[in-house]
């Protein structure tokens, strides 16, 4: 084999194992949102460092679930479940400068707070957000937590 056909055979092999993930993701993505309605939605994860911790990724309600997965990961299964029972919506608020830059455009962060006493920061496009209190506020009576 000649150098040229080596050199080409490196290319094609460098070009598919960079399409190969980007694919799958592709793949990941549509297979995920098969099994329900999938919207943006970031996490912050980290709350040690103001302005840092955000995750990208998607979510999903899952009968009377709502299942968070990362954006960027190879994963089907939910990384994060915020069980619909144990949820409650608390402050919301605009990101501020440096979260605007991390996080998609025009979305709001709320405080979801479990029973539990655990809370986490989830930040959604305004018509997600909307879908979202709307799908914890319809829990049947008594459902949540006081």
């Amino acid at each position: 084999m000649d150098w040229l056909g080596i050199t080409e055979l490196v290319a094609l092999t460098l070009v598919v194992l960079l399409l190969v993930p980007v694919l799958f993701l592709g793949v990941r993505r549509r297979w995920l949102s098969r099994q329900g309605g999938l919207f943006d939605c970031s996490v912050r994860l980290s709350t040690e460092t103001p302005g840092t911790g955000w995750v990208l990724g998607v979510a999903r309600y899952s009968g009377d679930n709502l299942e968070w997965f990362r954006a960027f990961s190879i994963s089907l299964r939910p990384r994060m479940i915020f069980p619909r029972s144990q949820s409650h919506a608390g402050a919301q608020r605009e990101p501020d400068p440096i979260e605007s830059v991390l996080l998609y455009d025009d979305q709001r962060i709320l405080r979801l707070e479990l029973s539990d006493g655990r809370s986490w920061e989830v930040a959604m496009a305004v018509a997600s957000l909307t879908g979202l209190l709307s799908w914890l506020e319809s829990a049947p009576p008594g459902a949540h937590f006081r």
